[in-house]
């Protein structure tokens, strides 16, 4: 018997599990089996308040199958469904499918008088309201005849994750937020503000460069000056040795001329007198 088969079984129990049959609608014998098969499911994160599904959270429900038949039986698969409560004022009068939940195949044998644990896990994304949830396992006898059990069929809470300062998502929204008003007040500042305030015509940089080069001037000490007499009369240099090229200067101009004495005839004259 093929998958599709099993799964349109099990879509069958479902529905039957949400709604409620009348007395008089007979039922598939292959939905309400005569097996002495028991199902039973806990939620390990379940609250003493209730069964809360957790938006984008894996919810984890564990079944426990126990097999008292005389014959071994196999667990096909694990499915189940969300639907409206009919008791609710919001609520259509007849129970409606919300979501499907995701089918879960295992084929895990269970010999006779043997009892086995299986994991389902579900993720929902809904808005937060409350809902029927229904669980069903499809199982086959030894003679390979499907049978659909139901394993859960009680109302949960849909709620949404607590907010956290620490959570990744809320810490890159704070950044956006953060750099986005940043963004805004410089852009207000260079557009308004920055235009009342007068600008010096000469930059700081240029400025502060003259004040170095005209404060780093130094001294030259008189006694390394050397004087040199030049064809546009004498010049002053410092340091002991020459900075230019004295081979096309003539010998006579590199000497330096002696200093003579000149006396004065006035003062010849008075002492003559």
């Amino acid at each position: 018997m093929g998958f599709s088969r099993f799964i349109t079984f099990a879509l069958l129990a479902l529905r039957t599990f949400a709604e409620d049959p009348s007395p008089e609608e007979p039922t598939s014998p292959s939905q309400t089996p005569n097996l002495a098969v028991k199902v039973s499911t806990s939620f390990p994160s379940s609250e003493i308040f209730g069964i809360k599904l957790i938006n984008n959270h894996p919810t984890l429900a564990v079944l426990s199958i126990a097999n008292d038949e005389p014959s071994p039986i196999s667990v096909v698969f694990v499915g189940g469904s969300l639907w409206t409560l009919p008791d609710l004022p919001t609520s259509p009068p007849t129970p409606q499918i919300v979501r499907n939940l995701t089918t879960t195949r295992y084929d895990v044998p269970i010999p006779a008088g043997d009892k086995k644990s299986l994991e389902f896990k579900f993720t929902t994304e809904l808005q937060p309201q409350d809902l029927k949830l229904n669980l069903a396992v499809v199982v086959t006898d030894s003679e390979g005849t499907p049978y659909t059990l139901s394993a859960f069929n009680e109302t949960v809470a849909v709620v949404e994750p607590d907010a956290s300062i620490f959570d990744p998502q809320i810490i890159f929204l704070y950044l956006f937020l953060l750099g986005l008003f940043a963004g805004t007040i410089y852009f207000i500042y260079n557009t308004w503000i920055a235009t009342l305030f007068p600008q010096n015509k000469r930059g700081g940089k240029d400025a502060s460069r003259a004040r170095k080069s005209t404060s780093g001037t130094k001294k030259v000490d008189p006694n390394d000056q050397v004087g040199i007499v030049g064809a546009d009369g004498p010049a002053v240099t410092s340091g002991s040795k020459a900075a230019y090229d004295e081979s096309w200067i003539p010998e006579g101009h590199l000497q330096r001329p002696e200093a003579r004495r000149v006396k004065s005839g006035a003062g010849v004259k008075r002492r003559q007198a």
